[in-house]
């Protein structure tokens, strides 16, 4: 629970007050009820006093609520989007090695259903602090009335509290056993949408999968969650009947040894049964209280999962000399083979003005070569050098600044993100129609109209935003894949020698093998090691097609537009 504390460190003076609100309200509570009593023997001439006593009281125990109540609400609020900044932020300052291994199930349940748990928490606070005093008060009260039944009382509380806290471990365990469990609803819940074309194409994988997968899951945490939470109910039970035999006892036992009057044997029967309903809600509260202490657990166990990377001050990015990979590996496990794969050890350099294709086939660690390159991956052995330094973890952020790149599953943003905005709009609207996508897409304050555009259409607008960059290097993984042959030409022949011209550097991880003498010079990859590098002009095959060359000659070159 130190995650909380230092939540509410932060606002302890509202904290402070909203407790003393709410015990104070409590304790009015308990005063109503003892001028209730005080008035059922009370002789006519002092009806009045105690009238006002009451009104007196009433409108504090109101305020007192109303003021606790708000204050929680806003301690909620703001426990609710600090956390939520925080793990935001943690996430973003994660490695992205780590951000994969975690997957994005458990930090959207965090960020979500965990977050709306603690809110809960805070809302219930209030009632359980409020209760509580009641509880605290009647038993003032009792003493009052009679110090021998005050302590038959408290053995009573003492007992139904062991018996509480039994049933309530249990029903911990399963509880955090179900929330483990969402993770995974979590992410078939995103796999019904992300999947709704393959699923609607064949009728079996829909049955299992929502049949089998789905249903199991949900079954599961059904189940658990019901046991958890009717460990809880049993406690509440096992609560009511500690003090039902509590008030039998005393009123049919006890009473008869222990000499009181009738005016205080009714008080007895009224503070009873008023403590009921307080003692249910507090009760009733504990598993909101455990719901949030599962729930902090998770936030503070996806942080510690989450640990930041290492960066230097922000500073403006220096156009390199040379970039190299010197011996560089980098080993992950491929599911589907069931084997671990091992890129490397690589040696390449690149230079300012040049244009290198990284062709090879599927499976040959192309894509996980790009991501070494740019900093995503740091090499398990070898080195990244920058201008002939090595690059450590200090100065990774500030090394991949020097990159824009495409993958092939790329995510497009809605806005134009970090860019200067002088001028933006402009810009980018002279590259859309550079693109042929002006008739589809605007763009105004550096905001989208639509990306509900094809496959490769939006390839497009993620090449306008590496454009919009302007970095130092390129990287293009597949991006002509999905493109129809009039703009591969344009891509091949007008973007890369556009961005040559510029002194951009440019990697590109094609397998278009008609467009391989393009290149200034070309990298073959086989199983993880270098196996041929060269001029491209020496993969040239035939004369290349004339096909659409009248097209090409009136084709807009958004290279040379991004100028």
């Amino acid at each position: 629970m130190s995650l909380l504390w230092h939540l509410v460190s932060k606002s302890r003076w509202a904290l402070a007050v909203a407790l003393a609100a709410s015990i104070a309200g409590g304790l009015g509570n308990a005063a109503l009820l003892a001028l209730v009593n005080q008035a059922l023997g009370a002789a006519p001439a002092q009806l009045a006093r105690l009238g006002w006593q009451f009104l007196a009281v009433g409108v504090v125990v109101v305020a007192m609520r109303t003021l606790a109540q708000s204050l929680f609400m806003w301690l909620g609020q703001k426990a609710k989007a600090t956390l939520r900044m925080r793990t935001i932020r943690r996430i973003g300052d994660a490695s992205y090695p780590h951000l994969e291994k975690q997957g994005a199930a458990r930090s959207l349940a965090v960020l979500t259903q965990d977050l709306d748990t603690i809110v809960v928490f805070f809302v219930s606070l209030p009632a359980l602090a409020m209760q509580s005093a009641v509880i605290v008060g009647c038993l003032v009260y009792l003493g009052y009335l009679s110090w021998p039944i005050l302590a038959v009382a408290v053995v009573s509380i003492v007992l139904g509290m062991a018996g509480f806290r039994y049933a309530h471990t249990r029903a911990m365990f399963h509880l955090r056993t179900s929330r483990k469990r969402e993770d995974d609803l979590v992410k078939h819940f995103r796999a019904l949408f992300d999947g709704a074309k393959e699923l609607k194409l064949h009728r079996e994988r829909k049955r299992a999968f929502i049949d089998d997968t789905l249903e199991t899951n949900v079954e599961a945490v059904r189940v658990q969650r019901t046991r958890g939470y009717m460990l809880y109910a049993a406690a509440s039970s096992w609560g009511n009947c500690i003090l039902f035999a509590f008030i039998g006892l005393t009123l049919f036992v006890f009473a008869r040894h222990i000499q009181v009057d009738a005016h205080v044997m009714s008080g007895y029967a009224i503070v009873f049964v008023y403590m009921i309903m307080p003692i249910e809600a507090v009760l009733s509260a504990i598993p909101n209280l455990s719901s949030a202490r599962v729930a902090l657990e998770r936030i503070e166990q996806v942080s510690a999962e989450l640990p930041p990377e290492k960066s230097l001050a922000p500073v403006a990015v220096k156009p390199f000399t040379s970039i190299a990979l010197h011996a560089a590996t980098h080993r992950y496990f491929r599911e589907k083979e069931n084997e671990v794969f091992t890129l490397g050890p690589i040696d390449l350099a690149f230079k300012p003005g040049e244009v290198v294709f990284l062709i090879g086939g599927n499976g040959s660690g192309k894509t996980t070569l790009a991501k070494m390159l740019v900093g995503l991956y740091v090499p398990e052995s070898g080195h990244v050098l920058l201008d002939g330094h090595p690059v450590d973890d200090a100065q990774r952020d500030l090394y991949r600044q020097q990159f824009s790149v495409v993958f092939s599953d790329f995510f497009l943003f809605e806005n134009l993100l970090g860019l200067p905005q002088h001028g933006l709009d402009a810009l980018a609207q002279q590259l859309l129609e550079a693109l042929q996508l002006a008739h589809k897409v605007r763009v105004e304050d550096g905001v989208f109209s639509t990306l509900q555009l094809s496959q490769g259409q939006r390839k497009r607008l993620a090449l306008l935003v590496a454009y919009l960059e302007d970095r130092p290097f390129y990287v293009f993984d597949e991006w002509a894949a999905d493109q129809d042959p009039l703009f591969k030409d344009v891509f091949y022949r007008r973007l890369l020698p556009g961005l040559k011209a510029k002194g951009k550097t440019v990697l590109v991880i094609t397998h278009d093998d008609r467009y391989f003498s393009l290149a200034d010079r070309y990298i073959k990859l086989d199983f993880g090691r270098i196996v041929e590098e060269g001029p491209g002009a020496a993969l040239a095959r035939v004369p290349l097609e004339t096909a659409h060359s009248a097209d090409l000659a009136a084709a807009p070159q958004p290279g040379m537009s991004a100028s």
